[in-house]
């Protein structure tokens, strides 16, 4: 079964400040839209790939504008329109906080891409995620009990827990403090509209 362009998640969300605060498909964005809950932006770039202006633009007007060449559309009884790539929700101006999900990559950036053990920085691919009190011995997959270290240095340390390993870690294994929910969203799609919503 494909997947329509209507069920992607290719619409940035933003709220009445123009702080990125979410991700909708098209599909919700267009109904935001339509109930007057939301403005799209309608976006040009210059001729150097920058921006050269936002516009707000209420879904009456949105439904004229013309199409471009790379404007993704999609089909109705009044003829093609533009998929809106970024809207503002004019009614709410907060910027929500949540924690990373656990991940490798959540992981990763935690330690800050550093051996846990040696303080050496790693390359992607180059580590391991370690479990400082072995699955083996009953040690969780979470935040307090992972850390990325050196392969070489996770088959040394093997079945054992540091201690028995004569290993120090650098710091105690933390759940990492909320975040901005802006600093968590990714450009996935490589929408470069996003970009000066995003954090890099």
């Amino acid at each position: 079964m494909s997947t329509s362009i209507l069920d992607l998640k290719t619409v940035l969300v933003l709220n009445r400040n123009w702080q990125a605060i979410n991700t909708r498909t098209p599909a919700d964005a267009i109904c935001q839209m339509a109930s007057d809950v939301a403005t799209a932006l309608d976006i040009q770039s210059d001729d150097e790939g920058g921006v050269s202006h936002m516009i707000p633009t209420k879904w009456e007007e949105w439904q004229d504008l013309p199409i471009r060449e790379d404007d993704a559309s999609i089909g109705t009884s009044r003829g093609s329109i533009r998929v809106p790539t970024v809207i503002v929700v004019s009614n709410f101006a907060k910027v929500p906080k949540k924690r990373p999900k656990f991940s490798s990559r959540s992981l990763w950036q935690r330690d800050g891409g550093r051996c846990q053990y040696t303080g050496r920085r790693l390359d992607q691919g180059e580590g391991n995620i370690d479990h400082v009190m072995p699955r083996s011995r009953g040690g969780e997959t979470s935040w307090e009990n992972c850390v990325i270290s050196a392969r070489e240095v996770n088959s040394r340390k093997a079945d054992r827990t540091p201690e028995e390993a004569g290993m120090r870690l650098l710091k105690v294994p933390r759940e990492p403090a909320e975040l901005p929910v802006t600093a968590l969203l990714q450009n996935t799609h490589g929408i470069p509209d996003w970009d000066p919503f995003l954090w890099r």
